[in-house]
């Protein structure tokens, strides 16, 4: 089965790739993730993804594309959830051509909404797993805070060391990360509306604002 899920930055769909990933056995692929690897790897393509990461912006097409597909390729057999990718029509419409011309189809595509506010507010709660970043940890969450260990916070999950991105505490970087998403014109909505019109892949969309318990209810209950 291959997945597109889409949500803005403190939606949870990364939590949730992460349990649909183990209902369906299928590969989660996270756009930051292959970014990371590029970057800690030094490539030429990592070197030019982390000048736009840092200052909070959009990664050109050029960059992010052949990233993302040569991931997906690897994937091919298996199956894939991809997570953050695409964030612009433009993508989308990339995308949506690649996989036709690689024979992958598309299944479904998962939209979890969530309140702009509420989004902003939740990313700048979320602590970062050094051993594994699809685990949940939020100080401001009781049922995900991190648990204390030798008078600091670790991941409630494996005890892993946390951390809080930079730009989860940019409250400038938040709002231009969310004005991408949430632009309905050339922006991420955009490419949610592009598969929502397209007529080929269902489109599930869940209330994110829920807790994890109940939005995954929601998606598990909708998936082919």
């Amino acid at each position: 089965m291959n997945i597109l899920t889409f949500g803005p930055n403190g939606s949870g769909k990364g939590t949730q790739g992460a349990i649909i990933k183990e209902k369906y056995g299928i590969d989660h692929i996270e756009s930051g993730a292959i970014f990371r690897e590029h970057i800690k790897g030094g490539t030429e393509l990592g070197k030019k993804a982390k000048e736009y990461i840092d200052r909070g912006d959009l990664v050109p097409d050029e960059i992010t594309i052949p990233m993302v597909l040569e991931t997906l390729g690897k994937s091919k057999e298996k199956g894939w959830l991809l997570d953050g990718f695409p964030r612009s029509l433009a993508q989308a419409e990339a995308l949506d051509k690649a996989l036709k011309e690689a024979d992958m189809k598309l299944d479904c595509v998962v939209e979890i909404m969530l309140d702009r506010q509420i989004a902003k507010d939740r990313i700048m709660g979320r602590r970062l797993c050094a051993n594994d970043n699809n685990h949940p940890n939020h100080i401001a969450f009781d049922a995900i805070k991190p648990v204390e260990k030798d008078g600091k916070l670790v991941c409630r999950v494996c005890g892993g060391e946390l951390s809080a991105r930079a730009d989860d505490q940019d409250e400038g970087a938040i709002n231009k990360r969310h004005d991408i998403y949430y632009d309905e014109t050339t922006g991420t909505m955009a490419a949610v509306n592009y598969f929502k019109n397209l007529g080929g892949a269902p489109v599930i969309s869940v209330d994110g604002s829920k807790n994890i318990k109940e939005v995954s209810a929601d998606i598990m209950g909708q998936l082919p």
